[in-house]
């Protein structure tokens, strides 16, 4: 899909997820609240067989994503697979909201769930449905009905206050210039960059230049040098990462470098680890295993940077046998343990909690973790270089 520069992603938005047992009224309330028939409703437990996403508008906060997850108490093998599923949904989810029947009250899996979001640090409410009683109940707590549209306002105030502060707050790149600087950014256009399209850290650097007032120059590596020529006063050179050993070469010492998958990595707010990863490469042992995983899916082509390219300069650096594994989109293992370290992309289609759920995960089972342009960088001899515009400031 073609995006505008005003488009919200979904990694941009607020992930507010509904969970509960089969039957509690989720999937009616998430329609209740989007206004829209978003999730099917049956009488039968367990129609929710798979997290439903939706980006949309919801009032009072604006672009968000609404996610319903599947009965936490389903059953059998296919049940046991989509509550890992519901549990999964936990390292991507800004908001929980916790849906109860309000004739049956708190059972022991919704505890399990409170407590879940209590250790993740996940803001929660518990929302009692089928009940238009009102009795007095913590800030957590709040009595609703779907099916009547009771106090479905009072909810979005609620999920609101919630969310408040959930935004990403990290600088991509406007904290770097002033009004009127000229920034030049390389732009290769390949085989993996579909006709009528840029990447999407490409347009999130443009636009956020143009709102801090620079003037964003953009061309393709081969235009680079006679765009330098032309334009003596630029202030920065922001450049895809494939390209980093050729530009690193026609940049003038004197101004700086950097890339967009480094700036990805301070945005998530990743790039200290990041650094620290990138160094394990110089020692790695012999028959390592490295996981090379993406935030995205998308076609693998012959030159795809996760899968060839980055291998062939790892194993050129190393000069070391090492196997790799590769993921994309949600699938991240829960166990790292095989892995000896982890090169992820910059993670422009993951939201700022679940790329930072995978850098705690990875920090905590004790594997090094970077990403794809800071090991680039440092594999090219020119990592200390890209982070000198960003020294004081991850």
């Amino acid at each position: 899909m073609n995006m505008s520069l005003n488009d919200v992603v979904s990694a941009e938005r607020i992930h507010i997820a509904f969970f509960g047992m089969r039957n509690a009224g989720k999937s009616s309330l998430v329609n209740a609240v989007t206004n829209q028939n978003l999730s099917v409703v049956s009488d039968y437990s367990g129609t929710t067989t798979d997290p439903v996403r939706k980006a949309m508008e919801l009032l009072p906060l604006g672009p968000v994503v609404i996610i319903d997850t599947p009965g936490f108490d389903d059953t059998g093998h296919l049940g046991q697979l989509r509550v890992e599923k519901t549990r999964s949904i936990l390292k991507e989810c800004d908001v929980a909201i916790l849906v109860v029947d309000g004739n049956k009250g708190l059972q022991t899996l919704d505890n399990e769930l409170i407590a879940l979001f209590k250790e993740r640090e996940i803001p929660y409410l518990v929302v009692y449905n089928k009940c238009d009683l009102q009795t007095k109940l913590d800030p957590h707590q709040i009595w609703v009905s779907a099916k009547n549209k009771t106090n479905i306002e009072l909810l979005k105030e609620r999920i609101g206050q919630l969310a408040k502060g959930k935004e990403n707050h990290h600088p991509l790149v406007g904290d770097l210039v002033k009004p009127a600087d000229r920034v030049i950014l390389v732009v290769p256009v390949d085989s993996a960059a579909p006709k009528g399209r840029l990447i999407l850290p490409q347009q999130m650097v443009i636009r956020d230049l143009l709102d801090h007032g620079a003037c964003a120059l953009v061309c393709q590596d081969d235009q680079l040098e006679s765009l330098l020529d032309s334009v003596k006063d630029s202030k920065l050179v922001i450049t895809d990462s494939q390209r980093f050993e050729k530009v690193a070469k026609i940049v003038p010492e004197t101004l700086p470098l950097t890339s967009f998958s480094i700036l990805m990595a301070r945005y998530k707010g990743i790039l200290a680890q990041a650094v620290q990863g990138a160094f394990y490469l110089d020692h790695l042992p012999e028959d390592a295993h490295i996981l090379i995983s993406e935030g995205c899916t998308h076609h693998r082509q012959c030159g795809d940077i996760g899968t060839q390219k980055l291998p062939n300069w790892i194993d050129q650096y190393t000069q070391k046998k090492v196997s790799y594994q590769f993921t994309s989109g949600r699938e991240f293992p829960e166990d790292l343990s095989s892995f000896d370290c982890i090169i992820h992309c910059g993670g422009c289609m993951l939201n700022e909690k679940e790329m930072n759920q995978r850098n705690k995960q990875a920090l905590e089972q004790g594997i090094a973790m970077t990403n794809y342009g800071t090991a680039i960088a440092h594999m090219h001899g020119i990592l200390h270089r890209a982070l000198a515009c960003l020294e004081g400031k991850y």
